[in-house]
């Protein structure tokens, strides 16, 4: 897993680098390139909050767009920590700023997600999404703590935030494109569900069920890293 990770990393940086040696050139910080990610992931929030208001619940392409502007706003994260590389601008500082924001932009992704659930009563989903959520924060913080102490924990479980952003980002595309190939009527029901078993939204909720559960099972097992380590 991590040598696929790491060779996705070294084609989308083989990509990116043209672009951040210009950055370098005409002195963009890596702090600028995090707050632009913040204020990305803002807009992200705000299409999903204008989905909710003024959309009808069957038509879900404006969950594909506002989750393109999450992948966008996924790409800053990565062009700001190799920026701060290759500029030889990295700091303790920069680094604390950074994931400051990544937790903001984290929120205000989820924030955008639960508003736009609840305004169209996928009241369920809208559950599991806060999870998610929960999970999410707790998999930053668990890595927080425990490298507070000295332990290493960035190899620890498999749902980061990059795998995060990815399937959230991914989902929602997904979900958008079904919706327009679909059509506003597309449902599978079970008589004895109360609810369908499958329906548009559902490329996007149900990968929010998967994160909500993988995201709350990597803090624990960080948490039972840690302890591990603790003991030895």
């Amino acid at each position: 897993m991590a040598d696929w990770k790491s060779l996705g990393q070294s084609l989308v940086y083989k990509w990116l680098d043209p672009f951040i040696r210009w950055c370098v050139r005409v002195g963009i910080t890596p702090n600028f390139v995090t707050f632009t990610g913040l204020a990305i992931n803002i807009l992200a929030a705000a299409l999903f909050i204008y989905g909710g208001e003024l959309k009808d619940r069957s038509d879900h392409r404006i969950v594909g767009w506002a989750c393109a502007v999450i992948l966008l706003a996924g790409l800053m994260d990565m062009i700001d920590g190799r920026l701060a590389r290759v500029g030889k601008m990295d700091s303790k500082y920069g680094a604390l700023y950074d994931s400051v924001l990544d937790r903001y932009s984290e929120m205000f992704m989820f924030l955008g997600i639960c508003y736009y659930l609840i305004a169209h009563h996928y009241f369920l989903s809208s559950l599991f999404a806060f999870i998610a959520m929960i999970g999410s924060v707790m998999v930053s913080y668990t890595r927080a703590r425990a490298e507070g102490l000295g332990l290493k924990m960035a190899d620890v479980g498999f749902m980061q935030r990059p795998e995060r952003i990815l399937l959230i980002g991914l989902s929602g595309i997904l979900c958008g494109i079904m919706s327009g190939i679909l059509g506003s009527d597309f449902k599978i029901t079970v008589s004895w569900l109360p609810f369908p078993l499958l329906e548009t939204i559902s490329f996007f909720t149900f990968p929010i069920f998967v994160l909500a559960i993988l995201a709350n099972v990597t803090a624990i097992s960080r948490l039972k890293h840690a302890e591990n380590m603790l003991k030895n």
